[in-house]
């Protein structure tokens, strides 16, 4: 018997449900959102094949779950997923020959802590979804992920929209300043891609103004205790500029229990 509850109804606010991926349609319907938002409202530069297809896609994800926001009220199923987080268990890493962000990064002291890791990607959600109310819903699905396969780090590329990261000095320097990952699991960028992110002195950064301006992924990542890499990536072809995010799941689960005990009265206490 499969108790695990993203695989069946999922977790659900109203009309809007949080589940896995069923089967390949639904995935296609992701890649195809993933499509809309990152070539047709960021302008990544696809391929000409992406473009062909209209969908995102890439080798990773044939070996990953595939994490989707389902709206029950429209009933047109091709556009029905309305979000997506691409979930990438360690043991599927090694399926698919590595991680997607060691095309980036160097993440070998993250491997070697011989603690389970997922890898997680490809966030998209349609602008009129991202609401407050939607992404708790869409991380109380990754903290049931998590729980579920008992993963203790999770981690991957999270952006800023511009290739000039002098137009982020203030985010990078304070993100480097105030949130760099001990050493002894620190993802570094690769050499030949490394950006430094100490692009002013610490004493000039407004933390309340740089707050306001981070990311909403960053921002979420940081506030319930993650850390960021050593170096950014630009990625020319998405249009970006990518920090390492990593995050000790311990922190999610002990930020969703309190979250929902606080508004339900609820007692999520483990023995």
């Amino acid at each position: 018997m499969n108790d695990f509850i993203l695989d069946g109804d999922g977790i659900s606010l109203g009309d809007i449900t949080v589940r896995l991926a069923r089967n390949d349609q639904e995935i296609h319907e992701a890649q195809k959102l993933r499509y809309k938002i990152f070539y047709e409202e960021f302008h990544a530069r696809p391929t000409d094949r992406i473009e062909a297809e209209k969908r995102d896609f890439d080798h990773f994800d044939d070996y990953a779950d595939h994490l989707v926001v389902v709206d029950k009220k429209i009933t047109d199923p091709q556009k029905r997923i309305v979000g997506t987080y691409r979930m990438l268990r360690q043991d599927m890493a090694e399926k698919a020959g590595r991680f997607y962000t060691s095309d980036e990064f160097d993440i070998s002291k993250l491997i070697d802590t011989n603690k389970s890791l997922l890898e997680m990607g490809r966030s998209c959600v349609y602008e009129e979804y991202r609401t407050k109310a939607v992404l708790q819903l869409l991380w109380q699905g990754i903290a049931e992920y998590v729980a579920f396969h008992d993963v203790k780090f999770l981690f991957g590329c999270a952006s800023f929209h511009g290739t000039n990261p002098d137009d982020f000095k203030d985010e990078l320097s304070y993100l480097y300043y105030r949130h760099l990952a001990p050493e002894e699991f620190r993802p570094v960028a690769l050499p030949d891609v490394y950006t430094k992110m100490d692009r002013m002195p610490a004493e000039d950064i407004d933390g309340k103004k740089v707050l306001r301006n981070l990311p909403p992924l960053i921002k979420g990542y940081i506030r319930i205790g993650g850390f960021i890499g050593d170096g950014a990536f630009i990625d020319y072809d998405f249009d970006t500029i990518d920090v390492c995010v990593i995050l000790k799941t311990s922190l999610i689960t002990e930020s969703y229990m309190k979250h929902y005990e606080r508004k339900t009265g609820a007692d999520f206490s483990r023995e």
